[in-house]
């Protein structure tokens, strides 16, 4: 298939342009090279032929038309976003900005190529979401399903949660063949380092204090970057136009157990600078902080009507 990646060289997006061309694919990366997008992290894939990188902004209407008539995309998997949360609490325009404006412009231009092709059945555009946009859970609750309720905390989730909703509005007006994936927390190499697991790492490893929010009890599922791109090419190629489909991994975690295994793990490998558990430091909570997040992925592994299950 040809695809068009955006927000291709932020973590997840570089994750998944290696994993497609691995699979065979031919693949257009297309991402503004922002805060979180760095051409570095395409550094592998640059010059295997079936990939091409254009610089551009999925907020700009000419630019993405651009890509489209350069990638003449069997399918859009789109990933450009603001993922930040505590950028998102500072300064919410921004992400507002470019997770709804961005993704408005990306699906009135696949739409227009879409039917422009004759409506193809097999085309797809698959929204790269978050398990954030359900909001919080007790520490009893049952995880999300795909029929669990919009509550987001946060101005990163709402813009998420009003993108996820246009691209089904879409599907349902006129047919555009939409998929909305949910993963939880992900972990792996390029991962920008304002994110938890980098965020320690870098600071022990530096002797710097290690920020942990609040009591450090939030829950979190963790899923490596690979198994996450691995999870949304099976999407691409099985899951039904429609639908919302979550990934996870099943692998709950407190934040505070987490950097503890972080710390052990740098204990062992820098006994001199033991034990790194010393530098953590509880700072004071972000406002709106989601308690856990967990989602059920039985009926994304199930793949109904006899399609591939996931691998």
């Amino acid at each position: 298939m040809r695809l068009l990646v955006t927000g291709a060289a932020g973590f997840i997006g570089s994750a998944l342009v290696e994993a497609a061309l691995a699979a065979g694919h031919e693949v257009l990366s297309f991402d503004a090279l922002l805060r979180a997008g760095r051409l570095e992290n395409l550094a592998a894939v640059r010059s295997t032929p079936r990939h091409r990188f254009v610089k551009g902004d999925v907020r700009d209407a000419a630019a993405v038309a651009a890509a489209f008539e350069i990638a003449r995309p069997d399918a859009v998997l789109h990933l450009a976003a603001e993922s930040h949360v505590d950028v998102s609490i500072a300064s919410p325009t921004p992400c507002v900005s470019t997770n709804v404006c961005g993704t408005l412009t990306l699906l009135e231009a696949s739409l227009a190529w879409w039917r422009k092709r004759g409506r193809p059945a097999h085309f797809r555009f698959l929204q790269v979401s978050t398990d954030e946009v359900f909001g919080a859970l007790g520490p009893q609750d049952p995880p999300f399903t795909e029929e669990s309720p919009c509550r987001p905390s946060s101005p990163y989730a709402a813009s998420k949660a009003a993108a996820d909703h246009l691209a089904l509005a879409w599907f349902r007006t006129w047919g555009l063949p939409v998929i909305v994936t949910h993963g939880t927390n992900t972990y792996g190499p390029r991962q920008h380092r304002e994110k938890l697991i980098p965020r320690a790492i870098t600071a022990a490893l530096a002797g710097r204090p290690i920020p942990l929010y609040g009591s450090g009890a939030q829950i979190r599922d963790w899923i490596h970057v690979e198994d996450h791109a691995r999870a949304l090419l099976a999407a691409l190629a099985s899951a039904a136009p429609g639908r919302r489909w979550l990934i996870g991994a099943r692998n709950e975690l407190a934040n505070r157990v987490l950097v503890g295994r972080i710390c052990a793990l740098l204990d062992e490998a820098r006994p001199a600078c033991a034990p790194h558990a010393r530098l953590i430091r509880h700072v004071a909570d972000r406002p709106g902080h989601d308690f856990r997040y967990a989602v059920d992925p039985r009926a994304f592994m199930a793949q109904p009507d006899g399609r591939r299950q996931f691998p």
